[in-house]
């Protein structure tokens, strides 16, 4: 039976003695008296409190005690002691009992929503996925259920339609709304060789595009299996919680008995009282709350994250981040955007890119793409050439326009083609680091387009946020030094480190680890092993799957300033455990003397009901602190500085 069920059944049979109790000061009896009461609360230990019974015996065997121990001993006591003092026509209190079952369900019932809640947070983001899917099959498409999309299938999309499975762009172009699954709040235009994702909203145009994933192996599924391991996960902080419970539960016993035995042989106080503070210390002091700290916060925090396209993957990392102190990244498709790119044009922008994308028109090289991309940004279409001749280790020359032009390096030209000018620029950029391209025409150099691997946009925001939160920030890369050092002039990097062989990334990683935590941001292959011996791995959501598999965040969004933000909310989530933490404990520390009749001088005692009532409310506590993480604010360093 669900805890659900079980919280009813004991709430409809307990109720009847609650009105019994509120109707005594008026003389109003319980029909029945004594007996009616029995019946009750034994249907109530029966079918609501057994399972408590029976974990506390399972645990009894293996020679330990957990927290059903002590609600089990606790009701067990109330109920027997209740059974004798009948048969002696003493006092009974059945309804303590009933009444404990009920609020210590209470409090399980809150948690288990709570449970509820995250879990349905999950499978909504499965829900977005479309029902069915419009497939190319024998010349026409045809509308067919998802289930039946298969590999290299065609699928049109048109708009407002949702993208049904992950793929590629094949013909056509169109603004993707991607929100639901990489939380990136502006729309993403997608055009021919773009990547798409199931479950993103199409917004203006129709597209046609190539399956390259179903089922199991699309984003939106595989987010949410990292999603549901990371809520089902525990932080290294929950073995001190649970070492802590296997002590606590044996000298809250022991408690209990001492309590019933002063109260009772030195005291001088009625069984059945002696009995009242001792069933009160052992239900007060159940360390529910203790058990709901870490789960929950963590159940809500990697839920959040994966709102915000930053997918936490277990309650290790959460717990990590808290002590690290240098940040390490890869540069090219990290810091970079991992391809080269037009930075700087001198000269007649357009006749220099027109001139250099007419000549490179043919080439495969990734400068001349750089270049090709320029011209078509600008809207330039490249002009016919005749007399193509590549100048081994220089460049090209050809004719067009009935002209001789030619592309290359310095070493295509002489000096007195060369103005002053375009020297002191061509230096300049050298010295940025850009590798500069020399664009003439009829003899005469007419401009410079440098290129470059250019820093994200948003790159030196990010940096700039981690050293405000106090971090060491260290750049990794193969590149040589020149480039490496002018990427981090750039970006705000403290520490560069040129040169690196693949291989050696990990042992770079593993050095700085000597003085302190390291975190370690890459997305490429090569950057795997790093992932996973830094302290804490961060894969860009656009890398390799190996470099996703290793690292312990992703981002989905392959935003740099995702790294502050993800360490922003594994900090918040690990410290709200810490605080629900705090709470649990100081609520056992106060309620147990409480209970135990410290205080009855002054006439401040709790009933077993009472008891469990406040552990129901201590537990609630714990799962609405949890909750909150919901509404704390997650914002940049930078932002707030």
């Amino acid at each position: 039976m669900s805890i659900t069920k079980r919280f009813w059944v004991s709430l409809i049979f307990s109720l009847p003695m609650l009105a019994g109790m509120i109707g005594m000061p008026f003389g109003w009896m319980l029909p029945g008296g004594d007996w009616t009461q029995l019946i009750l609360t034994t249907i109530v230990m029966l079918v609501s409190a057994r399972p408590f019974w029976q974990s506390a015996w399972a645990s009894f065997t293996k020679h330990h005690a957990n927290m059903d121990t002590l609600v089990a001993i606790g009701t067990a006591t109330a109920y027997v002691y209740s059974l004798y003092a009948m048969i002696t026509h003493q006092a009974v209190f059945f309804e303590s009992a009933a009444f404990v079952t009920t609020f210590v369900l209470l409090g399980q019932v809150f948690e288990e929503r709570m449970r509820n809640n995250s879990a349905n947070a999950v499978e909504k983001l499965m829900n977005l996925q479309a029902k069915d899917a419009e497939v190319l099959r024998d010349g026409d498409f045809v509308r067919v259920p998802i289930a039946d999309v298969q590999l290299g299938d065609i699928v049109r999309v048109k708009p407002g339609q949702k993208v049904p499975v992950d793929g590629v762009i094949t013909a056509g172009s169109s603004s993707v709304d991607e929100s639901m699954v990489t939380g990136e709040s502006m729309p993403v235009e997608k055009h021919v060789d773009d990547a798409v994702i199931g479950a993103t909203l199409n917004s203006t145009g129709t597209f046609q595009f190539r399956v390259n994933q179903v089922g199991e192996k699309t984003m939106l599924s595989q987010i949410v299996e990292l999603v549901k391991k990371a809520q089902n996960s525990h932080a290294p902080i929950q073995k001190l919680t649970d070492k802590v419970s296997d002590i606590f539960v044996p000298v809250v016993l022991n408690l209990a008995i001492v309590t019933f035995l002063i109260w009772y042989v030195f005291l001088g106080a009625s069984l059945a009282n002696a009995l009242i503070f001792a069933v009160s210390v052992v239900v007060i002091a159940c360390p529910c709350a203790l058990g709901l700290a870490t789960p929950t916060a963590l159940m809500v925090g990697t839920g959040r994250g994966a709102k915000m396209g930053i997918l936490i993957k277990n309650g290790e990392v959460l717990e990590a981040v808290n002590d690290v102190d240098t940040v390490i990244f890869d540069k090219t498709g990290t810091i970079t955007v991992g391809q080269p790119q037009v930075t700087d044009v001198v000269g007649d922008e357009a006749q220099v890119v027109q001139v250099a994308a007419s000549l490179e028109a043919a080439s495969e090289h990734p400068l001349a793409a750089a270049i090709l991309a320029r011209a078509k940004a600008l809207n330039l279409t490249p002009i016919e050439t005749t007399a193509f001749r590549a100048v081994e280790g220089k460049g090209v020359t050809a004719q067009l326009n009935g002209q001789t032009g030619f592309v290359g390096n310095q070493k295509m030209v002489t000096d007195d083609q060369l103005s002053a000018t375009l020297k002191r620029e061509m230096v300049r950029l050298q010295n940025e680091a850009k590798t500069v391209v020399l664009v003439g025409l009829a003899d005469q150099v007419i401009g410079l387009v440098a290129i470059q691997d250019a820093p994200k946009t948003t790159s030196r925001e990010a940096i700039a946020a981690l050293k405000a939160r106090g971090l060491k920030t260290v750049m990794l890369t193969g590149d040589n030094q020149r480039v490496a050092e002018a990427v981090a002039q750039q970006v705000g990097i403290d520490d560069v480190i040129a040169d690196v062989l693949p291989g050696d990334k990990a042992d770079w990683v593993h050095q700085h680890q000597q003085t302190g935590k390291v975190a370690f941001v890459g997305d490429g292959i090569n950057d795997a092993p790093a992932l996973t011996t830094a302290d804490v791995g961060i894969a860009m959501g656009s890398g390799t799957d190996i470099a996703i598999d290793s690292g312990g965040i992703v981002l989905m969004k392959n935003d740099l300033r995702d790294v502050d933000r993800a360490l922003a909310l594994s900090q918040k989530t690990f410290n709200r455990i810490k605080l629900n933490l705090f709470w649990a404990f100081v609520y056992n520390v106060l309620g147990i003397p409480v209970a135990a009749g410290v205080f009855f001088a002054i006439g401040l005692t709790l009933s077993p009901e009472l008891a469990g009532l406040a552990m129901a409310f201590s537990s609630l506590s714990v799962v609405t602190s949890s909750v909150l993480l919901n509404k704390a604010k997650i914002t940049s360093k930078v932002a707030t500085a």
